[in-house]
């Protein structure tokens, strides 16, 4: 694979790599993968967001009723 990149981008993935202290091509692919765990960190942080306000929305709807229904 070749990989194109501008002088900025080839110096900051430079930098990663000396940072790293791995070549090049291995800081490509940990930022790659970082980036991807990232991203389905973020998907399960909205998906759990979006059950807590589902959640509490049919807690406020149907709350009164679960309760009397308890209490029988």
């Amino acid at each position: 694979m070749t990989l194109r990149t501008t002088p900025e981008q080839d110096a900051a993935i430079e930098a990663l790599a000396k940072r790293w202290g791995v070549s090049k091509t291995e800081a490509i692919l940990r930022a790659v993968e970082e980036a991807r765990v990232g991203a389905a960190a973020d998907d399960e942080t909205a998906r759990a967001d979006e059950v807590r306000a589902l959640s509490a929305e049919m807690k406020e709807r149907w709350g009164p009723v679960l309760d009397r229904l308890g209490s029988v």
